[in-house]
């Protein structure tokens, strides 16, 4: 394995899926970023680091509650609410359409509808609620939690690309250029990265070995779940799709480890 070709993949990673600025030697172009789509669990684990972090520092600051907001707020700054977004537009699309086509319509509209303001509020609402109660046992477990999710979460969209062809054959869309070309052998490297945290976790706090089968189960078949619901409706994702099982993910990531740790 070339040690510069993937560096300069993980950091195409980073500048497609972050905000974060990118060493213009990095270059860009279609091909790489389908590779680089194998770092999307290590982009995960940087974003969640970063949200630890800055919920760490703003915990000693202010109450527990408001550190969380800030942390929330400090993610999707560096990400640039890419799965809210994404989130929104597939609730508005499957909530409003019945064909697929109609379905695909909907989701391609930038204007949030009826159903993607209420997924996403219902989303920020509760992972809000699920970090304060973590917060409020140790902001450790909050933070290890952060880590855990946004890196497993994006494994769970890895594997819905993996599993589903795209759905989507024309016009610009934000997951196209990674769209095609998402190996099994990607997927494996992606997922390797996802479970870095857990392990991590299982050395330094309290999380058993049955609670991380837990959480890892329960991101399994929340992406078995959308990949077969997705197939259903449109025959395939789109990043729209990527972006709600992300989202979805992460929520049931931070309620397991919430029933494992309160």
């Amino acid at each position: 394995m070339d040690a510069h070709r993937e560096l300069r993949r993980a950091f195409i990673a980073l500048g497609y899926f972050t905000r974060i600025p990118i060493p213009g030697w990095v270059g860009w172009s279609p091909d790489e970023l389908n590779r680089a789509a194998r770092y999307f669990p290590l982009v995960g684990l940087l974003v969640g680091a970063a949200g630890a972090l800055s919920l760490c520092i703003a915990d000693a600051v202010w109450p527990g509650g408001v550190a969380v907001a800030l942390s929330m707020l400090f993610t999707v700054v560096l990400t640039g609410a890419f799965h809210e977004d994404g989130l929104a537009d597939a609730a508005d699309g499957f909530g409003g359409g019945f064909e697929p086509d109609r379905v695909l319509t909907i989701m391609q509209d930038s204007r949030i509808g009826t159903y993607g303001a209420i997924a996403l509020a219902l989303a920020l609402l509760i992972k809000f609620s699920a970090l304060v109660a973590l917060v409020e046992r140790h902001p450790g477990l909050a933070a290890v939690a952060l880590v855990i999710a946004h890196a497993g979460s994006r494994a769970a969209a890895l594997s819905v690309m993996v599993w589903l062809p795209y759905a989507r054959t024309t016009g610009a869309a934000k997951a196209k250029p990674v769209a095609e070309g998402i190996t099994d052998r990607e997927w494996r490297i992606g997922a390797a990265i996802a479970l870095l945290p857990l392990l991590l976790a299982g050395w330094l706090a309290p999380l058993t070995l049955l609670q991380g089968a837990a959480v890892v189960l329960a991101t399994l078949a929340v992406a078995w779940l959308a990949a077969r619901y997705f197939r259903r409706r449109i025959g395939g994702y789109t990043g729209d799709c990527l972006g709600a099982t992300q989202q979805l993910a992460e929520i049931v990531i931070y309620l397991v480890l919430g029933a494992a740790w309160l």
